[in-house]
């Protein structure tokens, strides 16, 4: 079918080609489009300024295995649907590739081994793993909970090694041994092959997740001494769930004992996403050179957030801010650049590709097409987002996030005066805000029931 035939309801003409690009374990907070005075992101900050950038995004899976089966098949449940992103595109004549990690693959494991890890072969016309050596590359090598520095490859631990989140390695070198810069020079050899096709093409980076190994000029980017740590706030666990609380966490794992690893830590993950973006400059230059951005649309976002101390919380696996909110950088040619504030989710990134594209997405799709928002940044497509654990759901609101435990607690959060997520207000069921808590547990309830979610296996406490 030709491009022409294709109109969207907006008026514009429907994309040519897809391009999806999803970093791994990456905070929202950490890019300089969303706010970081820190960072050296000037790629992703170069796509956001002429895109839509969404500051209220959020993931259904708080792990990359349900995170990635959920936005593939835009199911809250982390389920597999009938028909997946790739496959739909691949079933309506795109050319459809994945490069890297897309699905779940075990880092380091699958990576080390060259393995597809959970991938779904239906989704690609062809499929092309980036292996690398991860915390084997020689080099500076740091375990920083256990405050161990070396250089020397002899007693590293195993691919398993259980403080593997704590790992840096820094060494001198380009970066082309690296599984996210092979990523990338695929990429640019597949956009250059299939130039003349429609493609979905989908780039799957593995940095900032753990081992954080790259070469050492981009630990120089960010030298320790100069890196803050997050808010603390005396008792700040006391009045959270006990189901609220990680078992990564600063007085379990040891790095409590070593605040200045704290900050290397924070080195590190900076030096990680600044190689990450690297990777996705090279790709965009090679669309650009190739002439294809006027045809493409570009998403750029990832599979959830991270903790880096906040609370004393370390990696993912919890419902709190800094892990459910992701980036999601969505760039149409022609399109409109801007900021919105709209709650919209990670399944919803099916809809709206099919639509970008013009096609018809399949009817069984939780999420809703974001072409309105990406005409009109003030649109609103829904009023909640939901992020779903194995402890428990979460409910993010314009103004107010909500949270339900299996045993029934709960934790309600004023995201407007406590962004941070420091004063439970359902503890004790605070003065002022009783009628509060039981307006969002109605909502919660109904919008479970809306989401295909079972409220009833959440114990109500309302």
């Amino acid at each position: 079918m030709l491009l022409a035939a294709f109109t969207l309801s907006t008026g514009q003409a429907a994309v040519k080609n897809v391009l999806f690009l999803i970093s791994d374990d990456l905070k929202a907070s950490v890019l300089g489009c969303y706010g970081d005075k820190l960072a050296k992101t000037p790629n992703i900050d170069k796509l956001a300024k002429n895109a839509m950038v969404f500051e209220r995004a959020y993931c259904q899976g708080l792990a990359c295995a349900p995170s990635r089966t959920s936005f593939m098949h835009s199911r809250y449940h982390g389920a597999k649907g009938r028909v997946n992103l790739g496959q739909h595109f691949r079933d309506n004549g795109f050319y459809s590739a994945r490069v890297g990690k897309i699905y779940h693959m075990r880092v380091p494991g699958d990576i080390i081994a060259g393995t597809d890890g959970l991938d779904i072969a239906s989704s690609w016309t062809e499929k092309f793993n980036s292996p690398g050596q991860e915390a084997h590359t020689p080099g500076d090598y740091a375990c920083l909970n256990l405050n161990i520095f070396t250089s020397e490859l002899e007693g590293r631990q195993s691919t398993r090694m259980p403080h593997r989140m704590f790992v840096s390695v820094s060494y001198e070198g380009d970066g082309s041994d690296q599984p996210d810069y092979k990523t990338a020079l695929k990429t640019i050899d597949l956009l250059r092959e299939h130039k003349d096709k429609r493609f979905f093409l989908a780039a799957g980076f593995v940095r900032p997740h753990y081992p954080m190994v790259q070469p050492k000029k981009y630990f120089d980017l960010y030298p320790w001494k100069e890196v803050l740590l997050p808010r603390s706030v005396a008792n700040d666990l006391d009045d959270m769930p006990k189901m609220a609380i990680t078992r990564s966490r600063s007085a379990l794992n040891g790095i409590a004992k070593f605040p200045d690893n704290q900050k290397r830590m924070w080195s590190a993950y900076y030096a990680s996403v600044t190689f990450m973006d690297e990777q996705v400059g090279r790709i965009l230059d090679e669309l650009d050179r190739l002439g294809l951005r006027d045809e493409t649309a570009v998403v750029f976002t990832s599979d959830h957030g991270y903790h880096l101390g906040e609370h004393t919380f370390w990696q993912k696996s919890n419902l709190h801010e800094e892990v459910t909110r992701v980036p999601l950088i969505i760039s149409l040619p022609g399109g409109r650049s801007g900021r919105s504030k709209s709650l919209v989710e990670l399944v919803d990134l099916f809809p709206t590709l099919s639509a970008v594209a013009g096609l018809k997405a399949p009817e069984e799709l939780h999420g809703t097409s974001l072409l309105p928002i990406l005409s009109d940044p003030a649109t609103r497509v829904k009023e909640s987002a939901l992020s779903i654990h194995g402890s428990g759901v979460s409910m993010r609101l314009e103004s107010w996030t909500y949270t339900r435990y299996k045993d029934g607690s709960e934790e309600l959060y004023d995201m407007e005066k406590d962004p941070g997520q420091f004063n439970n207000l359902t503890f004790g069921e605070q003065d002022g805000h009783v009628a509060q808590l039981k307006k969002n547990r109605a909502i919660f309830n109904k919008r479970l029931k809306a989401a295909g979610l079972k409220p009833g296996k959440l114990r109500d406490s309302g």
